[in-house]
C-alpha cells in the first residue's frame, strides 16, 4: 500500500504549513487515502476537487482542523455525518486513533469509502454505513463521544441530528465557511431545545488564501425538550430554532 511520492510530499508540506502534527505513518495513510479518492472520483462523483494540491488543503488540512475539539471530548467513538469521500472522518480516525462510523445516505459513496477503509487497513476501527442519521440514531442512542459534520446542512439541523447520538458531555464539531449570524443564532436556539450548548467558536484561515473556516463546538449537557430523533426529513424541512 503505497501513496505516490508527489502526493506525500505535497501533503507533508501542507500539514507543516498548517502546524498540524502527524507521524510519518499517519501521513502515509492520509496521502494514500487522497490518492484513492482522486482515482475513484474518475468513475464515482465523490468530490469536485481533483487537484492533489487543492485537495491537500481543502480536504485533508480542512478535516484535521476539527481535531483539536476532540481533546476536550470524552473517550469513545465518533460519527462523521455526511462523510462523502471520507472527509473529515477518515483523516480524523487516522490521527485520533478513535473508532469511527462514517455515515452517508448515498450508497455509491459509502461503498467507495468502505473500500478506502479496507485498503488503508482501518477496518478494525472504522466502518462506513449507508442510511439516514435519524434512523441510525434510533439504534445507537447516546453511543458516541463526538459527532462531526463538514458543510453538510444548516447548523440547527446538524444540532438536531447529533443530539440523540451523543453521550453526556459529548461534542458536536461543525465546520462552516462563513455562517451568517442568523445561522449561528438558530443553531444556538436549537441546541437549547436539544440539550446542548455551544462551548466554542473559532475562526481559522487555510493557507494560500484557500478559505476561512469557522469551527463551532457544542456539548451535550442535558436532555432534549422534544422527542428525538424526529421522523426522517423533519429536521431538514421543519428545523428547530
Amino acid at each position: 500500500m503505497q501513496s505516490t511520492a508527489s502526493t506525500l510530499e505535497q501533503l507533508s508540506l501542507a500539514l507543516d504549513e498548517a502546524g498540524i502534527a502527524t507521524s510519518g505513518r499517519q501521513r502515509e495513510l492520509l496521502a494514500r487515502h487522497l490518492d484513492l479518492v482522486i482515482e475513484r472520483n474518475r468513475v464515482v462523483n465523490l468530490t469536485r476537487i481533483t487537484s492533489v494540491r487543492e485537495a491537500t488543503y481543502l480536504h485533508v488540512v480542512d478535516s484535521l482542523l476539527l481535531g483539536d475539539a476532540f481533546a476536550s471530548a470524552p473517550e469513545g467513538p465518533f460519527v462523521d455525518m455526511g462523510t462523502g469521500a471520507g472527509y473529515p472522518g477518515i483523516p480524523l480516525a487516522i490521527v485520533t486513533g478513535r473508532q469511527a462510523v462514517l455515515i452517508d445516505s448515498v450508497g455509491k459513496k459509502v461503498a467507495a469509502v468502505q473500500d478506502f477503509v479496507n485498503e488503508l487497513g482501518l477496518s478494525d476501527t472504522v466502518r462506513a454505513v449507508t442510511g439516514r442519521v435519524e434512523d441510525f440514531a434510533r439504534k445507537n442512542r447516546g453511543d458516541f463521544a463526538v459527532v462531526t459534520a463538514r458543510a453538510v446542512a444548516q447548523t440547527n439541523v446538524l444540532v438536531e441530528y447529533a443530539a440523540p447520538l451523543l453521550m453526556r458531555g459529548g461534542r458536536l464539531v461543525v465546520a462552516k465557511a462563513r455562517p451568517t449570524a442568523e445561522e449561528v443564532a438558530a443553531g444556538d436556539r436549537a441546541a437549547r431545545i436539544c440539550g446542548l450548548r455551544r462551548v466554542s467558536r473559532e475562526t481559522l484561515l487555510l493557507p494560500h488564501d484557500m478559505g476561512q473556516r469557522e469551527i463551532l463546538v457544542y456539548e451535550r449537557t442535558g436532555n432534549p425538550s422534544v422527542r428525538l430523533p424526529r421522523p426522517v426529513g423533519t429536521a431538514k424541512h421543519h428545523p428547530l430554532g
